[in-house]
Formats: C-alpha cells, structure tokens, sequence
C-alpha cells in the first residue's frame, strides 16, 4: 500500500494556490511546509534556499527540530537535503544515524531525526534549494513519498517565479535570482572538477566553495574563472 493519499494530496495543492497571493514569498513557503507536514503526518518539514555565496540557508520550517536538521547539514556541508541540492534529484535515507555516506552529519544531528527525504526545489530547470522531510523513527520512503514531494516542490517554484515576475524586493528574492543566474556556470565548473580530480559532484562543489570563501571571492565568479582557464 502507497504511503501517500493521492487525493488528499490534489486537495492540498488545489488549497494552496487558491491561496491569495503572499507578497511575503518566506511566509508563503511557511504555509506550504505546515502543509506537508500536517498532510503526510511525517515529524516535521522544512525549506532551504542557496545564497551568493552557494551555501544553504534554511528559510521556513515546521518544528525547531526540523530547523536543527537543517542547521546541522549546514554546519557539517553534508547530508541528504544537502547532496539533493548538489546532485538536483531526491536523495533519502532510512536512517541516517546507521547510514555511512554522511558521518560528520551524524555527529551533531539532533537524536530525534531518524529518517530524512529530500527534493530539489527547481527554478528554470535547475536546483536553487530543497524541500526535506523527517521522521523520528526510521521509515522506508516509497514511490509515493517522494512523489508527492516532488508535488509540492513543484508548487514552491511556482511561488518563487512569481515572486521574481513580481520583481519583489526581498533577500530571498535576490537568492533566488542569483541562483537563477548563476546555477549553470556553477554546474558545469563542478562537472569540470571532478572530472579533473576524480571526485564525485558534492566532493567538486565543496571543494569550489571552499576555494572560493579562502580567496574571499564570490562562488559564481570563480566558476566563471575555471571554466575560462581551467585552473582549479
């Protein structure tokens, strides 16, 4: 059996874009995390957003324990929300404390996170943030988990697009807009990095941001330097 009640879903989603529009877009991204969270009955939601300097910044969630999971792969640059920013798919675990891909994660992870999902949350075809998920205890994610996630961060593209046609004049808007911008440039500089150091694309874009915050330099700008150059 499916986790996830396709109609309950389609209900949701139709509720919240007949919504009035929010000219606030982080109140409006509140509203569809309490959502998720309220719909699927999952422990807590929350979304992230990248900023110029390609570091995810948290910008709504359900619980304070789903601001610390947010938290916590941001301080330790690792973590599934994180690698789905990275990777631009869904990446989930059962339990992330007996899961070996993010060790330093696990370190200083709330104990009440168990199992974790995440989705990229796209803006002209690429990723510019995440929506993730968690459970207290651990849960084999389905087909129809991520699906309906997938739903859902469909609908927050929808909210940033309009935010920006709407030229609102906000930081979140201004992320957006440099993620927008600046994404491809970035991907194709992380694709080059690890094809010339052997190493796989969460390793690449690490490596680019560290690079980049040691010579106080912004992310985009030496991307742009090593795709014209090819140093790394």
């Amino acid at each position: 059996m499916m986790h996830i009640d396709t109609e309950a879903l389609q209900f949701s989603l139709e509720h919240l874009r007949k919504t009035p529009h929010e000219t606030d877009v982080v109140r409006a991204l509140q509203r569809v995390v309490s959502s998720v969270d309220e719909l699927f009955g999952y422990d807590g939601a929350g979304i992230m957003l990248i900023d110029e300097e390609e570091q995810l910044l948290y910008v709504a969630a359900s619980d304070e324990v789903g601001r610390t999971l947010e938290q916590a792969q941001i301080d330790a640059e690792q973590g599934p929300c994180y690698d789905t920013y990275v990777v631009g798919h869904p990446v989930s675990t059962k339990d992330v404390r007996s899961d070996a891909r993010w060790p330093q994660l696990v370190e200083v992870l709330d104990e009440r996170v168990r199992a974790v999902a995440g989705v990229p949350i796209l803006l002209g075809g690429s990723p510019v943030g995440t929506l993730n998920v968690y459970r207290s205890q651990p849960y084999g994610w389905d087909d129809s988990d991520i699906s309906a996630l997938r739903a859902y961060a469909g609908l927050i593209g929808e909210l940033m697009s309009a935010a920006l046609s709407s030229q609102e004049h906000s930081v979140t808007a201004a992320q957006l807009q440099y993620a927008l911008d600046y994404r491809v440039i970035i991907e194709r500089a992380i694709g080059y990095l690890m094809a010339t150091h052997k190493v796989d694309a969460v390793s690449a874009f690490n490596r680019l941001r560290r690079q980049a915050r040691d010579s106080r330099r912004r992310v985009a700008d030496l991307a742009a330097e090593i795709l014209e150059k090819g140093v790394s």
